[in-house]
């Protein structure tokens, strides 16, 4: 594995590839780990794709500002796989992911060349929007170096409470409600960690001034989520071992339909955007990717396939 000290020199490791024909090895950007600029009063910040997003929200905490992701593993995270992967956690439903907050990109291509796209400022639109192209390409077009985000003031305050439900249909009303209310949720989950369970927890959060988070509790309290809860059960399914990860992408009014196919399977589920992770129980069926569309762009950017290669 090559580990290289600057932007320069992933360009030239790739440049090098290329000319030769042969696939890139494996890139440690541990390396670039620098908050490169830091605008508090724009709230924009730019940094190498190498630090981690631990780091990341430790810097920002400090002048009160925080970059609202929290996908799992968060703080041996780096920006680049978090970019790259696209990944996201239970606050998902309140702030989107990271396609949303990021507003610039430089990324190293097959060839050699640094590009640019967007920049630093929120209100940009010169150019073609590329960046959104390199979020979830894992590794397959080219080798983000940095990034540039839009960044939001820390809550003063965030508060977590739960419906403990006997039944899928039970789980799907409980969220409907959530769903039809004037409640704003940042985190509307459903989990089951008991395999001798059939229903599930629904997960409510709330975050904000101490104000709109008491009124959204006292609402939520009269829809029955009465019962104090925490973000534990996403850290406890993602540091488990014991098989690989099956993922569901559903319509959020599927999601029911999709509990019950799953048995009495322990889940993890985003309920808001009909998302939901399991280990064991049935795989789902592969998504229908759009494989001739891949492949033209794949090309594009990488003609002598010297990176990742594109899923199967």
């Amino acid at each position: 594995m090559f580990r290289p000290a600057n932007k320069d020199e992933v360009a030239v490791a790739l440049r090098a590839a290329n000319e030769k024909r042969t696939k890139a090895g494996a890139l440690d950007l541990s390396a670039l780990d620098r908050v490169l600029q830091h605008t508090p009063e724009d709230m924009t910040v730019t940094v190498e794709a190498g630090i981690t997003l631990g780091r990341l929200q430790a810097a920002l905490a400090e002048r009160g500002q925080w970059l609202p992701m929290d996908p799992p593993n968060s703080e041996g995270l780096t920006i680049a796989t978090l970019l790259c992967e696209n990944v996201s956690g239970p606050r998902r439903f309140g702030f989107g992911t990271i396609r949303d907050h990021l507003i610039g990109l430089q990324v190293a291509l097959a060839d050699g060349r640094l590009i640019r796209s967007g920049g630093k400022v929120v209100k940009n639109v010169a150019g073609f929007d590329l960046l959104k192209l390199f979020v979830g390409s894992r590794g397959t077009l080219g080798v983000i170096v940095e990034a540039t985000f839009k960044l939001l003031p820390r809550p003063a305050t965030e508060h977590f409470v739960g419906a403990r439900c006997s039944s899928p249909e039970e789980c799907h009303q409980a969220i409907d409600a959530v769903l039809e209310s004037e409640l704003t949720p940042v985190v509307l989950d459903c989990y089951r960690a008991d395999a001798n369970r059939s229903g599930g927890f629904v997960v409510l959060g709330f975050s904000g001034t101490y104000e709109e988070v008491d009124w959204q509790l006292s609402r939520a309290g009269k829809l029955g989520f009465s019962e104090s809860a925490t973000l534990d059960y996403d850290r406890q399914f993602w540091t488990e071992t014991s098989g690989p990860v099956h993922h569901w992408s559903v319509l959020p009014s599927r999601l029911t339909e999709v509990i019950r196919e799953i048995g009495n399977t322990p889940f993890v589920a985003r309920a808001g955007n009909g998302m939901l992770y399991c280990r064991g129980g049935p795989a789902p069926a592969k998504p229908l990717l759009p494989v001739s569309l891949l492949r033209r762009v794949k090309e594009t950017f990488d003609p002598h396939q010297i990176l990742a290669d594109l899923p199967e």
